[in-house]
C-alpha cells in the first residue's frame, strides 16, 4: 500500500550525494495538495510524474497547491477532491560545489616541441577541479534517470574524460607555437583555457565547471621508449638514442678504469649520435638504407659498435668478443639481448 506523505524533506547533508530520491526505497510516494515541501539551503527539489518534470523548488518551505505546481491540474482534474493523494517522485538535488576532485593523465599527452630535440615530447600532469549542478531538472532528466541515489563517484570518470580531452586539445593548439618548457610555465593560462573550453559540455549535463587547476605538468620520464611504442620513432633513431644512453651510463660508472676512459669520449659520442638521430629522422627510406647504423666511417672506428663490428676491428671471431664481455675484460652495455660497445671501451681493452 502506498504511503501518504504530508511532509516531504531530506535532512542529509549530501556530502558525496548529488541527487537523492524521496522516498528512496521501492515504495510509491503519494502526496496531497496542501502537503509541505521543505527544501534546505544548498538544495533544489524536482517533482516528476511519469517521467515528466512538474516543477523545481528552491530552498524554503513550500505548500503544494495547483498554483505552484500548475501541471498537477493535467492529471488531477475536476473529478478529484483537492485532498486526493497523487503519486509523484521528488528528487532532492545538491547545489553545493563539489570541490577538490582529482584528475591526472593516465597516459602521457603527445605535444609538439618546436626547435627542441626530436620536435615532439610527452607530457604528464595532475591537479584538481570542482563542479556544481546548475540545472537540477536537466541533470536529473539526462543523467540520473530513475536512480534513487546518485553520488559524485558515478560521474567523476565522465567528467575527467571531458577535462582531459579539452586539455589535450588546448596543448595541441598552444604547443604549435611554444615549446615544452614554455608550456610548463603557462599552467594558470592553460587551466583557464580548459575551463572556457569545457563549459558548454558541462552545461549540456546541467553542470558548471567551477575550477580547474593544473598542479603539475612535466615531461614523461620515459619519453623515448613511449614515443617508440606510439610509433613516433623509427628503429634507427631509437637505437641511436639508446646507444647514447649506454655511453652516458658508462661515463657515470665509477667502479673501474673503463668508466673513466669512457667519460673522455662520451661527450663527443652523445653529440654525434644525437646529430645522426635527428638527421636520420629526416632522411628518405633510400638514404637510411644506404649505410648501416653505426657503421664505421672510412678509415676510422665507430663511436658505438656491435660485437660483430668490434670483432672485425680486432680481427677475431664474434664469439671471442662475447667471451671477453662475459669475463668482464671488455666493457659493454646490454640492450635487451644485444650488446653495444663504445669506442673508448674498446680502446681501454686494447691497452690492458
Amino acid at each position: 500500500m502506498a504511503r501518504i506523505f504530508d511532509v516531504i524533506e531530506y535532512r542529509n547533508e549530501m556530502v558525496d550525494e548529488i541527487v537523492h530520491r524521496f522516498p528512496d526505497d521501492s515504495s510509491i510516494g503519494d502526496y496531497r495538495i496542501g502537503s509541505q515541501l521543505i527544501v534546505r539551503d544548498g538544495q533544489a527539489a524536482v517533482f516528476f510524474r511519469n517521467g515528466q518534470a512538474l516543477d523545481v523548488f528552491g530552498p524554503g518551505m513550500h505548500t503544494l497547491v495547483t498554483a505552484n505546481v500548475p501541471k498537477l491540474i493535467d492529471f488531477i482534474g475536476k473529478a478529484f477532491n483537492d485532498r486526493t493523494p497523487f503519486p509523484a517522485e521528488v528528487y532532492f538535488v545538491s547545489l553545493k560545489e563539489f570541490a577538490n576532485k582529482k584528475w591526472g593523465t593516465p597516459q602521457p599527452i603527445i605535444v609538439r616541441n618546436p626547435g627542441v630535440g626530436l620536435g615532439v615530447a610527452l607530457l604528464q600532469g595532475f591537479g584538481t577541479y570542482s563542479f556544481q549542478v546548475s540545472d537540477p531538472q536537466l541533470f536529473v532528466t539526462n543523467i540520473v534517470g530513475k536512480q534513487a541515489i546518485f553520488r559524485t563517484v558515478e560521474i567523476e570518470e565522465r567528467v575527467r574524460t571531458m577535462l582531459l580531452s579539452k586539455l589535450q586539445d588546448l596543448l595541441g593548439e598552444t604547443g604549435a607555437n611554444k615549446n615544452v618548457l614554455e608550456l610548463i610555465g603557462l599552467t594558470e593560462e592553460l587551466g583557464a583555457g580548459v575551463r572556457a573550453k569545457a563549459q558548454d559540455d558541462f552545461a549540456a549535463l546541467g553542470l558548471t565547471l567551477k575550477t580547474f587547476y593544473i598542479g603539475n605538468l612535466k615531461p614523461s620520464d620515459k619519453s623515448a621508449q613511449e614515443l617508440r611504442d606510439m610509433g613516433m620513432l623509427d628503429m634507427n633513431v631509437y637505437t641511436q638514442l639508446q646507444a647514447a644512453d649506454a655511453m652516458r651510463d658508462a661515463a657515470n660508472n665509477q667502479s673501474g678504469g673503463a668508466g673513466l676512459t669512457a667519460g673522455i669520449g662520451a661527450g663527443m659520442g652523445i653529440g654525434n649520435l644525437m646529430g645522426q638521430a635527428l638527421q636520420g629522422g629526416m632522411q628518405t627510406p633510400q638514404q637510411q638504407a644506404a649505410p648501416a647504423a653505426g657503421a664505421a666511417p672510412a678509415g676510422g672506428t665507430p663511436d658505438v659498435m656491435t660485437p660483430s663490428e668490434a670483432a672485425a676491428i680486432l680481427r677475431v671471431s664474434e664469439e671471442d668478443v662475447i667471451a671477453a664481455i662475459t669475463a668482464g675484460d671488455l666493457k659493454a652495455k646490454k640492450l635487451g639481448s644485444a650488446y653495444r660497445i663504445s669506442k673508448s671501451a674498446l680502446d681501454e681493452f686494447l691497452k690492458s
